[in-house]
């Protein structure tokens, strides 16, 4: 079947528009003409046959393995173009409309914050982020997201799941930057016992890691897992929600600053850990 796309799904997915319905087309862009076989509502294996001028090569050589991003095919103007048409569509669709700022977009490896999957394996440990719509999970040792502190903290990561893991369940890490160095908090790991917290204590020092919370029970403490907010320097708990950069941070800031005008007091109703 050869289709044309007409717009991208909120999901990010191309989507043609048939006299059956819609069919869905992954890692396509509008005006795109693709060749695949029909399942159901989706194009699988598309070939592109007449590509977008929105095209570009993926700046990262993980894209094609990876699901962590899904639109570093397109070019930085599309994607801000689409994400606001998001929003618009959304928005429409409860009769309401708005002026919109610019869109403000993180540079590369300034992610602060993820969530990555690991596994034992018979020659050492598997840590990433699972391919798309998949259980496999892909290595990123070059991954574009993540800061560089979390990049690094990888050899340290791989130890914790070699010690406290095992070959037939997965692990979940989530791991934050803070001024006391890489929080993590595991879920799936071993049970813990007196070995056990002692081996990831000790991993814990030699790593660097501020603190290691391992299936929601406080494992070690090296130093203050801290963020700076504003003026106040606040230890916000294990697993605690936080804008994913330091630069979307600001720009959201900024952005309520503007509008609000000059006021003297300011009450957030939903404060989370205090931005």
């Amino acid at each position: 079947m050869i289709l044309t796309i007409d717009r991208l799904g909120h999901l990010g997915d191309g989507v043609a528009q048939t006299p059956d319905g819609p069919v869905f087309v992954a890692g396509t862009l509008p005006g795109e003409v693709v060749e695949g076989t029909l399942q159901g509502d989706h194009l699988v294996e598309p070939k592109i046959i007449t590509p977008s001028t929105d095209r570009v090569k993926p700046p990262c050589r993980h894209a094609r393995s990876c699901g962590g991003c899904q639109l570093q095919f397109a070019s930085d103007s599309f994607v801000a173009r689409w994400k606001q048409q998001v929003v618009e569509t959304a928005l429409a669709g409860q009769g309401l409309s708005a002026p919109f700022l610019p869109v403000a977009t993180s540079p590369a490896n300034a992610r602060r914050r993820a969530t990555l999957s690991a596994r034992r394996t018979k020659s050492g440990v598997l840590l990433g982020f699972h391919a798309k719509a998949s259980d496999t999970i892909a290595a990123i040792p070059d991954c574009k997201l993540l800061h560089p502190t979390l990049l690094a903290a990888f050899p340290g990561l791989e130890a914790l799941v070699t010690t406290g893991g095992s070959r037939t369940a997965e692990l979940s890490l989530q791991v934050t930057t803070t001024h006391g160095g890489v929080d993590v908090v595991v879920t799936g790991g071993k049970p813990l016992d007196a070995n056990l917290r002692l081996d990831l204590a000790r991993l814990v020092e030699a790593h660097g890691f501020s603190r290691l919370t391992w299936d929601g029970e406080a494992v070690a403490l090296r130093d203050r897992p801290a963020q700076t907010l504003g003026t106040a320097t606040v230890v916000p708990p294990a697993g605690a929600f936080l804008q994913a950069t330091a630069e979307g941070e600001a720009a959201l800031l900024a952005a309520v600053r503007e509008a609000l005008g000059p006021q003297k007091r300011v009450v957030d109703l939903f404060a989370g850990v205090g931005t």
